[in-house]
């Protein structure tokens, strides 16, 4: 008997489009090599602009993606704008590259609570961002966390058995002396029942 009102699902596609070329094809081994690629159009914009060189695994710019487009003392940034072209792109690593506008280069609260963030999530997601680099002024200089020893990608470990799994990662402590069931018994509970199968 057929269903009254079938469920409908679109079917979508992302694909990565190229624009005109920004990049040489030399490698980007230090933040002077990320500032010539990408500094000096950076430092003529009148807003903050955030820019993601996507590299492969030697340092070769895949390419750059322009995520956001701020105002003229902050640039909101969500990771999934972040990471969208380097996932595309397959990179092996990423530098992040944003303009102060103003002239100083020190990072703000936010840039540093930006990097953090990005960090985290750059590890879960296998794409380390190896720099957060800011420009501004002339573009003859530039504030490279990597150099001021703040970059530090985060080594995640993992569970490999669901007791292992700390329920405090998830920002909520119920009752942390009690140990849970066995693996096999949670896993039972967990998978969720549908209806017939076809």
């Amino acid at each position: 008997m057929p269903r009254k009102n079938p469920f409908k699902l679109d079917v979508v596609s992302v694909r990565l489009v190229k624009d005109a070329p920004l990049l040489s094809g030399h490698k980007i081994t230090s933040p002077e090599d990320a500032v010539d690629v990408a500094g000096e159009l950076m430092c003529d914009l009148d807003r903050e602009v955030v820019c993601i060189i996507n590299l492969k695994a030697d340092g070769t710019p895949i390419n750059c993606h322009f995520a956001s487009m701020g105002a003229l003392d902050q640039a909101m940034v969500k990771p999934r704008e972040m990471f969208k072209a380097g996932i595309l792109s397959n990179a092996a690593k990423m530098i992040l590259l944003h303009n102060h506008p103003f002239g100083n280069l020190f990072p703000s609260k936010e840039d540093c609570g930006m990097t953090d963030r990005l960090l985290r999530l750059s590890e879960l997601l296998g794409i380390p961002i190896v720099d957060h680099i800011i420009v501004g002024g002339d573009n003859r200089e530039y504030f490279s966390f990597r150099e001021h020893c703040l970059i530090k990608n985060p080594a995640i470990k993992y569970a490999s058995c669901c007791e292992d799994i700390s329920v405090d990662r998830f920002g909520k402590v119920e009752n942390p002396e009690e140990k849970t069931e066995s693996c096999g018994e949670e896993k039972k509970k967990a998978v969720k029942k549908r209806g017939k199968a076809r």
